[in-house]
């Protein structure tokens, strides 16, 4: 049985979210309060007590997520669970699985993202960005509607995330124009997402450039397990993990093709490690009966996992 984990990025925050799983574990809220340190304000009581509108500022949000998988990687290795053999994480996750692999140091990580989330924001004004799902059409045919749409804007496909549902992203208008015409193109639906940050599109280049600064005077270390990065590689090196980082921002996330290259590479047990199961559902939808999927989010499933992975190997 070899095990792998994947690491969530937005969309899976939610008010409340690991209060059951910090009432069984003490590793959770001290993971919080040692992120709380470096933001200056309390990271706990923003996922627990909200408002829901702060929570999904993509600065308040990115340091949410990467605390979230850190605190639920370190629950884990309190009980005793088996060392993963890869990693990977979804956009932000990413980053987490950088600090989980002990490539990046938490405190670093959570500035990191922190920084990353504010730079996103100020890529593009309040307004002039955004994102839609694109639903049952294949990727080609995605890819035909942003060349065709785009007319002198970015439009970009930026989240292949499942067999017949791919993310778009770029300006607004662009983006209001694809939805409209996406039905012509045969999609069974297509709609716009309540974000103003059209990641991981050409429009995120600046904040690459940035992200590119703040890592230079980082400390980044080999990785202690490998991470497959948004280039379907394993770049254990400093200098190639600072690249991808920054290249990632501005690049696809090719979900439906690390899942794959997981599965080919032997591993049979992909955990998702965070809050919520939204990369469990993926992964189910691009190879079904590949892998015994699971996801940690609670006492419960921490519970669960432990004991259907009690054979995993080691890194």
């Amino acid at each position: 049985m070899t095990l792998a984990f994947v690491f969530p990025g937005q969309g899976s925050q939610s008010v409340g979210m690991l209060a059951d799983l910090a009432a069984t574990s003490g590793v959770v809220k001290d993971c919080f309060a040692e992120a709380s340190e470096v933001l200056g304000y309390d990271l706990w009581h923003l996922t627990q007590e909200g408002p829901a509108e702060e929570l999904n500022l993509t600065e308040k949000t990115q340091p949410a997520m990467l605390t979230a998988g850190v605190a639920v990687w370190r629950a884990w290795q309190d009980r005793g669970g088996p060392r993963p053999a890869l990693l990977a994480g979804h956009s932000l996750g990413e980053i987490t699985a950088l600090v989980c692999a002990d490539s990046i140091g938490f405190r670093d990580g959570v500035e990191l993202v922190r920084f990353r989330g504010e730079a996103m924001q100020a890529a593009v004004a309040q307004g002039d960005g955004g994102m839609a799902a694109i639903i049952g059409l294949d990727d080609a045919r995605v890819e035909e509607l942003c060349a065709s749409i785009a007319e002198d804007q970015v439009l970009d496909a930026v989240n292949f995330n499942a067999p017949g549902q791919v993310v778009i992203a770029g300006h607004k208008a662009a983006i209001d124009r694809a939805v409209a015409a996406a039905p012509e193109f045969g999609a069974r639906r297509a709609l716009a997402l309540a974000v103003s940050v059209p990641a991981h599109s050409a429009l995120m280049k600046p904040a690459g450039e940035k992200l590119r600064q703040k890592l230079a005077a980082m400390t980044v270390n080999e990785t202690g397990i490998p991470v497959l990065n948004v280039d379907l590689e394993y770049h254990g090196g400093p200098d190639q993990i600072r690249d991808a980082v920054v290249r990632q921002l501005s690049s696809a996330v090719q979900w439906v093709r690390v899942i794959r290259k997981m599965l080919a590479a032997g591993a049979d047990q992909i955990v998702e490690c965070g809050p919520g199961k939204v990369l469990t559902g993926l992964n189910r939808r691009i190879e079904k009966n590949a892998a015994d999927y699971a996801a940690i989010f609670d006492g419960g499933s921490l519970a669960a996992t432990l004991e259907t992975c009690k054979g995993a190997s080691d890194a």
